[in-house]
């Protein structure tokens, strides 16, 4: 058994144990050119977070794509990777073809939307072991489309409609939407019974808990012991 392996299994072994939360929230990409790395990622329609140079050479530059919560970060004397060699940055949408077209629009070179014939075919960089189009039915994590930074950092498009048990949500206003709803429906069946309460409160908890990758049914128990906690 390796020592990570223990680490994990006595973290499982402590009662009531809680994971603290760290949120990974920057990766870096090696560039060589930073200025013309940043206009590349500024008409892409990124946002612009931050600039900063010092006397000593050190410079970092920040972008966030739309809707994303991590960032990219590059810049001078930040890391010895060769540029370029940033491969396989996970770009997750809900409707590939459209985000493809909008990044095509912006000048970008994109490849055609495809979908793996053989395991690991997205990373492929000469392209094979790719078939032309969607995977059947949309089915979610299995098409893609790739382009790359002018160092060759390489990014994929990555189609998401429904994520695996366990997996959280990537918020936007269409999936927000949709877990509103879904909120509705099972407060709905919890508030007959339901000790009084404001519908905030329980809405609150439901989200979060289905952000952080519970289910329904579990989201829901969340729910109910806010509201019964607050009553306390």
């Amino acid at each position: 058994m390796s020592s990570s392996q223990a680490s994990r299994e006595r973290t499982s072994e402590i009662p009531g144990a809680v994971a603290v939360e760290t949120k990974f929230e920057a990766v870096v990409i090696p560039v060589s050119d930073v200025d013309r790395a940043k206009r590349f990622y500024a008409d892409l329609g990124w946002r612009l977070e931050a600039d900063f140079a010092f006397d000593n050479g050190f410079r970092v530059v920040q972008f966030t794509p739309p809707g994303s919560p991590c960032s990219v970060q590059f810049g001078t004397n930040i890391t010895s990777a060769a540029p370029g060699s940033a491969q396989g940055l996970y770009l997750i949408v809900s409707d590939i073809e459209a985000a493809r077209a909008e990044i095509a629009a912006r000048g970008v070179e994109i490849s055609e939307v495809f979908h793996p014939a053989t395991p690991g075919a997205q990373f492929q960089p000469d392209g094979s072991g790719r078939v032309s189009g969607p995977a059947p039915n949309h089915a979610s994590y299995f098409t893609f489309a790739t382009f790359r930074d002018p160092d060759g950092n390489g990014w994929l498009l990555q189609e998401i409609k429904t994520r695996l048990p366990g997996r959280g949500l990537s918020l936007d206003v269409a999936t927000l939407t949709d877990l509103l709803r879904e909120a509705e429906e099972h407060h709905g069946k919890y508030e007959p019974t339901a000790p009084k309460h404001h519908w905030s409160g329980w809405y609150a908890a439901y989200i979060i808990a289905r952000e952080r990758g519970k289910t329904p049914e579990e989201a829901a128990s969340d729910g109910a012991l806010h509201i019964e906690s607050a009553g306390r």
